[in-house]
């Protein structure tokens, strides 16, 4: 898909925000560290270190622009927000700590009380490791004051660090959504989005649109993300962290998660699992509230099917059919839509939870009366006629696509309806702040960026 976008559903029901799809093992299990290390049992004669309160909202740099998205925001160029050089600095010097052996960002609370004991600790000082990482979010050991600074050094000691990434830029929108590009321990840029909707007064959702890859493999032709080039799937804890950087930016909790971002969340299943494990348990996001997308990977359906999950399968169909969907979709030339469908259908009665499907409208190739009408009836022959979300294409840079007419969109949508197949059109946010998928990150990575070693500034 083209560029991220909300939709809702009547009654202010459950959004999600598109961008474009997209094993290395789940999280791994503690090390037993208590035979490499020599633990002091005596107690520190005080607990020095640092303020444990670290950057807890992001501060930016708002120029200009601001005021000019305001009194216009539909010719307001995209606002850059930076963060403050003194910031920047200490963010790149955090970044080092990301190449650690160990990493605490995706463990388990049970598994950081074990931890704890393992370093002669007590085990509630894992519960409050576990409280200082995915609440008040600490980027260092040393920031997490309230631990003793024995158990500090201990950890630091034993090649342990906490995992966060630094941010490498911000853009937002006139509409509130913020797109944010973190810097990986390699040096790779990786995309998440915040998108925030108000939903009644007083009652605000926030959703984060996550990437599980650093770039695509299956270059959909009208994909941002693909043009980028492909470079590997993210850890569990690159994923989480995503989530944990929205948070501080908007300084509210995120209350839905969209897989919807750079890369196909299939193609890294086993660590979007993982990462899922941990928005769930560790920073308490609904299951029901989670969605992942995919634009068809053989037999990881079935497999996902197995995991019995309460979270929504959204499958980007983008074609009614085959030929014209492997046009669009050069991996469906490997897995036909009647294997894709038939995969669904067997999700469906293995899990007994309705499909979404996603349909990202090109003027002129796939947004016709009779589109519409083949598509309903692939639905209907697969008793899969639940839902499909209707997403006007977004325009990205050297792309032959274009976004359809707004009464082809309806055309579209009422096509559908009289044949009893419920559809939406999301609402697209963020066009002015690079919105499709990989946009931004093709603006400022094409080859992995050098940071330069030494102190910062």
């Amino acid at each position: 898909m083209a560029g991220f976008v909300v939709w809702r559903r009547g009654g202010g029901g459950a959004a999600a925000a598109s961008c474009v799809r997209s094993g290395v093992s789940a999280y791994s299990q503690v090390p037993s560290v208590a035979r490499h290390l020599h633990v002091t049992m005596a107690a520190s004669a005080a607990a020095a270190g640092r303020s444990a309160s670290s950057i807890s909202q992001q501060e930016m740099v708002i120029d200009r622009q601001k005021t000019a998205a305001v009194l216009n925001p539909k010719e307001a160029p995209p606002e850059k927000v930076l963060l403050p050089p003194d910031k920047i600095g200490n963010q790149k010097k955090r970044s080092s700590s990301s190449s650690s052996k160990f990493l605490l960002l995706g463990k388990s609370e049970e598994e950081l009380q074990d931890l704890a004991a393992a370093h002669g600790e007590r085990k509630y000082r894992g519960r409050q490791l576990h409280q200082l990482i995915y609440k008040n979010k600490a980027k260092e050991i040393q920031d997490c004051a309230q631990l003793p600074k024995l158990f500090r050094d201990s950890l630091e000691t034993a090649g342990w660090s906490i995992g966060r990434a630094p941010i490498h830029h911000v853009a937002t929108s006139s509409d509130g959504t913020a797109k944010i590009l973190l810097q990986l321990v390699d040096d790779r840029l990786v995309e998440t989005v915040g998108i925030p909707v108000e939903e009644t007064p007083g009652a605000n959702r926030l959703t984060a649109c996550v990437s599980s890859q650093v770039g695509c493999p299956l270059k959909c032709t009208f994909c941002a993300t693909g043009k980028g080039g492909f470079f590997r799937s993210l850890k569990p804890h690159e994923i989480v962290e995503q989530v944990l950087a929205i948070e501080e930016m908007f300084n509210h909790r995120v209350t839905n998660v969209v897989f919807m971002g750079m890369g196909e969340p299939m193609l890294n299943l086993t660590n979007v699992l993982a990462a899922l494990r941990v928005l769930n348990q560790d920073l308490h996001i609904g299951q029901r509230m989670m969605t992942i997308s995919t634009v068809g990977v053989p037999n990881t359906i079935a497999r996902l099917a197995t995991h019995k999950l309460q979270s929504t399968l959204a499958i980007s169909l983008h074609a009614p059919n085959q030929l014209l969907r492997s046009q669009i979709v050069p991996s469906a030339k490997a897995y036909p839509l009647e294997a894709l469908m038939e995969d669904c259908s067997h999700y469906f009665k293995t899990t007994g939870r309705r499909l979404s499907f996603e349909y990202t409208l090109l003027e002129g190739i796939n947004d016709q009366k009779h589109h519409a009408e083949e598509l309903a009836n692939l639905l209907h022959h697969w008793e899969l006629g639940h839902h499909v979300n209707i997403i006007p294409y977004n325009p990205v840079a050297d792309s032959e696509f274009r976004r359809p007419r707004k009464q082809a969109i309806l055309e579209f949508v009422e096509t559908l309806a009289a044949r009893r197949v419920t559809a939406s059109v999301r609402q697209t946010r963020g066009l002015d702040a690079n919105a499709a998928c990989g946009q931004l990150r093709n603006e400022f990575q094409k080859v992995p960026i050098r940071v330069p070693s030494g102190p910062s500034a």
